[in-house]
Parts: C-alpha cells; structure tokens; sequence
C-alpha cells in the first residue's frame, strides 16, 4: 500500500511526542527533523517538505500547542491538519454542467494507466452518481486503444463513440457531443491519446481537442508509481492546458507517496480520484482528511463504512440480524456473508482502515490468502440443501463426499464444521449477554 514506509516513520514520531505533558521547542526541532527526513525518503518535492515543516514549526512551537492540556496531542492534531492541507484541504467533487453533458478530456502520458481509468470513471458514475455517461475512443494512434476502451465499454455495459482510426481526433470529439446532446447523455469522457514523453505535436492536439469541447474537467491521469516524475508531468500539463483535477492511478502499490503529497502543492491542482486497484469498480474519490488519518495511523473507517454500505444489502442484513437472534443461521447464511464481505475488497487492505490497525504487530505483513476463503465457499458448495441446513447430519462419509467434491480434505470440512458450531454458539451468546461483555470470534479459516 501507498505511504507504507513513510506511515511507519511518521507514527514513530508521533508515538514520542503524543503522551508528553510538555511540549519544548527542543522536542519540536527534533520531531520536524524526522519529518524532514521521512517526507524527503517518500519522494516529496523538497519546496514542498520544507514549507509543511515550516507551518508545523510555527504551529506547533504556539500558543494552540504551548498553553494546551495535552500539548502532545495538540502537536499531532497540527500534524494532522497541515497534512490534509497539503493534499488539498477537502474533497474535490468532479464537475456537473448546468446543461448537460458535461464534458470530461481524460489527459496523460502513455502506460499511465488513462483508457482502463476512463473506463473505471465512467462506472463510478453510473453506479455512485446514478449518471449516463458515454465513452469517447479519441486516441487514434496507440494501437488497439480503441479496441481496449470498445472492451471496456463491453465488459462495463456503457456505449462507446468511434469514428476509427482514420478520423481525426478533434472531430470525433465533436460528433461525440452532438450525439450525447441529441440521445441525453449526462457525462461525455474522451480518451484522447498519450505518448512515451510530452511533445508539441500531441499538446497542439489535445489544446485543439479542448477549443473545440469546451471541457468542464481536464484530468491528468498520473502513475502513483513515478514518484516526482508524476509531479513534473502533473506541472508540464497544468502549464499547457489549465488541468482541473488529478487522478492518481497504483496507488495500492509498493509507492512511495510523494506524488500524492506534492502534486496539489505544487501544481495547485487537486487529487480527484485515486485509483487502488485492478477491479473496474477500484476507483475512489479521494479525501484528503482521510488519506491523513491513514498515514498518522488513525484508520480511515469513514471510507470503510462507504464500502461496507455500498457492498451490503440492507434487507439481508435485517435478515441476518433475526436468524443471529433466534440462532437459526445456517451454512447458507454463512456463505452469503462471504460474498458480502468479498464484495468490500481485499481483506488485508480493509483491516488496515481501523484505528489502530498500524499498533498490531505484523498487520502490515499480513497476507490474508484468499484461497482459503475459496475453500471455505468450495465446501459449503459441495453439501446438499438439507446439510447445510442441518449439519448434524454430516457423517463420515458425506465428510468424504464433501472433500471430495471440494478439491479439499476431510480435515478442512471438520475444521469449518467445529467453526461454524462455535460461531453458532457465539452468536446465541451474544444474543443473550448483557451489552459491555461481547467477545469476538475466530473467522473460519484465518
């Protein structure tokens, strides 16, 4: 995950600081030092790590910190809110035209990742914003590019305007608008194409693209992954066609973080979205205040809270909550619950959301393999109606039957059979236990 290494650094500092009584200059000094050398290590614009120490300095060494009953705390919180200012204060919301459609020109270098980020753009906001959009295959000369974002399109189920590749580029992009107006599409987003390096040719292309589209967002699509190299691109951009947003691509990655704190400092463009994985639906707005949070090791539960809500079924969980309450939840339920939990993300990536989470020792290394939660849902697959149902029934030779039907063994299906039956337990339990004395449970498996 993204700011990894300068996470780990940052808390340290801030563990020294946060139980202090007293606050010295001294104790500043030191601390913005180690920031200093943390937030240079990430990759952040030097400019930038020298003015955030600054206003730290300043903050911090003042009468907020000084005269406050807990000043160690008071040192973090300022931490905390320059960070979030760094990266752009607040969430910036993409663009809606007063008439219709509104006009989106996807910009960026090749092998940024911009046809499969248009495409993931165009899904969030069909399913987030309850929008029409219409994908625009603008980019003429990458080979297969068009056929990429047409497979997009496909997979996707939202249409894709192409004139081919003989057709220049401007007037697909003026076509394209003519027919969103005529058939009422909310959201237009051109895939206009990329090169291995800036060049006058492509940006004369793209400023005619822009003369002729009158785009109310001009998002840069930036790898995460190149580090200082996103945030020159970022300004070389910005400087030529006047960007309204960023969006930040591998972003899970082994990445340092620099770009994402650089890039709105210095190019006073902000970070729209970010993009953290390969899924179609791995495109997240991006909050400043949150991606803090992260990075000082104070969870981000707002945004787990977002997934779990958008993931979970209401009705079902009503559902669920009575069949706990009457302990009459079955292997069915179960397996349900797992498509509900699976539909969140990956697992690791989701405990690292809790307050918290950076103080358990080995979280970071933690591979949650989810083979073995394939396992569990291969198993529950393999028994008949009245099995799951009833597990009781559930004799060595249907064991076998079961494992074999699995591609598992005998001993896994005793092991989530006991599981489940100490689950099951649990559950009445906590069902009838007064509030204050709830225990947790071992997920199956893990």
């Amino acid at each position: 995950m993204a700011f990894e290494g300068l996470a780990d650094r940052l808390q340290h500092v801030m563990n020294k600081i946060r139980g202090k009584g007293k606050v010295t200059e001294a104790d500043v000094k030191e601390m913005m030092r180690e920031v200093r050398l943390a937030l240079l290590e990430a990759d952040v614009n030097f400019k930038v790590v020298k003015d955030f120490v600054k206003k730290v300095s300043e903050r911090a060494v003042g009468q907020e910190v000084m005269k406050s009953l807990t000043p160690g705390q008071q040192v973090i919180k300022v931490v905390k809110e320059e960070l979030t200012e760094l990266m752009g204060g607040e969430n910036s919301k993409i663009a809606v035209a007063s008439r219709p459609p509104t006009v989106v020109m996807m910009v960026g270098l090749q092998g940024a990742g911009k046809t499969t980020t248009t495409g993931k753009l165009a899904n969030l906001l069909r399913k987030k914003h309850n929008r029409k959009p219409l994908l625009v295959a603008a980019d003429i000369y990458r080979p297969a590019a068009i056929k990429q974002l047409e497979t997009l399109g496909k997979q996707l189920n939202i249409p894709v305007f192409s004139l081919g590749d003989q057709v220049s580029p401007v007037e697909i992009a003026k076509q394209a608008i003519a027919k969103a107006k005529e058939e009422h599409y909310d959201y237009v987003l051109i895939d206009t194409a990329g090169r291995l390096h800036i060049d006058e040719a492509l940006m004369d292309e793209l400023k005619q693209i822009k003369e002729v589209t009158k785009p109310d967002e001009i998002f840069l699509v930036v790898d995460a992954m190149t580090g200082q190299d996103a945030v020159n691109v970022a300004q070389s951009f910005n400087e030529q066609l006047g960007l309204t947003g960023v969006i930040l691509t591998k972003l899970d990655g082994d990445t340092r973080g620099g770009a994402a704190l650089s890039i709105k400092a210095v190019t006073n463009t902000p970070i729209k979205f970010v993009g953290m994985g390969e899924k179609l639906d791995a495109l997240e707005p991006f909050h400043p205040e949150r991606m803090a949070s992260r990075i000082l090791g104070m969870g981000d539960v707002l945004t787990l809270i977002e997934k779990a809500q958008a993931a979970v079924d209401e009705e079902k969980a009503k559902e669920l909550e009575q069949k706990m309450r009457t302990a009459s939840f079955t292997l069915d339920d179960f397996l349900e619950q797992l498509g509900q939990v699976r539909k969140l993300g990956p697992l690791d990536e989701l405990l690292k959301m809790l307050p918290g989470a950076n103080k358990v020792k080995g979280l970071n290394n933690l591979q949650i393999d989810e083979k073995q939660i394939s396992h569990v849902e291969a198993i529950i697959r393999s028994m008949t109606k009245e099995e799951k149902m009833n597990p009781d029934i559930i004799n060595s030779s249907r064991k076998k039957r079961i494992a074999k039907g699995s591609g598992t063994t005998v001993q896994d299906v005793n092991r989530l059979l006991k599981q489940f039956d100490e689950m099951k337990k649990m559950m009445k339990m906590m069902t009838t236990m007064p509030k204050g004395k709830k225990k947790g449970f071992r997920f199956p498996f893990m």
